[in-house]
């Protein structure tokens, strides 16, 4: 199991991809899907020179994604971090990038990755990012939801 950091501020998205040019396709959504989004992308080649590969405009965020695909040390597998942007945004476009077979996570939680190896290869098999429920929600916590919604701009 591999601890990811979350930098303060930011959601993760970890998924799986299997072609280099995951990594423009990526930065591509997240131009178009969320212009005001600062972001860092990288992507972990699974054979040939096996580099993380990273984009990104924001130096900061483009390094912790580097050094978080790193740590997974997984081929195939990207991050993507984000501030000024929620995941909901750029979801359904990251799963249209023809490359992507897989999305792990999208996140602002403590995330540990968990990660199998075999002859020397690492995959993800899934992710850990959240508390156990503690009980279901009354009328005042489902009222509370809906204005947290309307409040983000997610409801109207």
């Amino acid at each position: 199991m591999v601890q990811v950091s979350v930098p303060q501020g930011s959601n993760i998205v970890i998924g799986q991809t299997h072609f280099i040019k995951s990594i423009e396709d990526l930065y591509e959504v997240m131009a178009t899907h969320a212009p005001g989004a600062e972001f860092g992308i990288a992507f972990a080649e699974a054979s040939g020179p096996c580099l993380v590969r990273r984009e990104g405009n924001c130096e900061d965020l483009e390094r912790a994604a580097a050094d978080a695909c790193m740590r997974i040390g997984a081929g195939h597998v990207f991050v993507l971090i984000m501030r000024e942007a929620y995941p909901i945004s750029v979801l359904n476009a990251i799963k249209s990038v023809q490359e992507v077979c897989n999305i792990f996570c999208a996140t602002a939680n403590p995330l540990w990755v968990v990660v199998a190896e075999a002859e020397g290869k690492r995959g993800v098999l899934g992710v850990i990012d959240g508390d156990p429920p503690r009980g279901v929600e009354s009328d005042t916590d489902r009222e509370s939801r809906k204005e947290f919604l309307r409040r983000i701009g997610y409801k109207r």
